[in-house]
């Protein structure tokens, strides 16, 4: 069968909430995110972006079967942890599309789909009139016990995408890490698109 990958958006975002929440869980348990999430958790957080005006979710998809997907909305529906690097001068807020997970499971990896992730949010936010797209990622010390031999991260991908890494915008976001029982914070650093006039 082969791979699609289709923008979703509108009453049509609650059928895929219960596939989407099952992959974050799946595959943000990987480095560097090591989440331990929950099915009920997960949906609730779900709904959430779906009731946002003007939210998307791109969806990969083989023979009928969700095997990825991506998020996004304007950054003045997000919370205010999102939101709080992005202030004047520089950034109005509403101009900005926040990018937010994209998870693809492992066997899906390297065909593209990341590519169509992003061809299509980008699309979005021009289609919406925002000249900025922004997406976070959290930071973890090179010397993290869990990280894998071998591990890269994503940066050459999000280099060539456009996107700039900017340390100086920064925020907390919190979660229980494999083996915690409680939510605790975790530095996230973004990146950050201006598309051309």
């Amino acid at each position: 069968m082969p791979l699609t990958v289709t923008p979703v958006s509108g009453a049509a975002l609650a059928d895929v909430i219960p596939d989407l929440a099952r992959l974050r869980i799946r595959v943000f348990r990987d480095f560097p995110y090591l989440y331990q999430g929950t099915q009920a958790y997960e949906e609730t957080y779900l709904r959430t972006l779906a009731q946002a005006p003007d939210a998307l979710v791109v969806v990969a998809r083989e023979g009928g079967q969700v095997v990825g997907a991506s998020t996004a909305l304007p950054l003045i529906h997000e919370t205010p942890e999102v939101r709080a690097p992005f202030h004047a001068p520089e950034f109005d807020p509403a101009r900005v599309l926040y990018l937010g997970e994209s998870v693809l499971l492992p066997e899906y990896r390297g065909q593209g789909v990341g590519h169509a992730f992003f061809d299509a949010r980008e699309a979005h936010a021009a289609r919406l009139g925002l000249d900025v797209t922004a997406f976070c990622a959290v930071q973890r010390p090179p010397d993290h016990p869990r990280r894998p031999a071998g591990y890269r991260p994503l940066d050459a991908f999000w280099h060539s995408r456009g996107y700039t890494e900017r340390p100086n915008l920064t925020t907390v976001m919190h979660w229980p890490d494999l083996d915690e029982t409680h939510d605790t914070p975790k530095p996230m650093r973004f990146w950050v698109r201006t598309a051309a006039p």
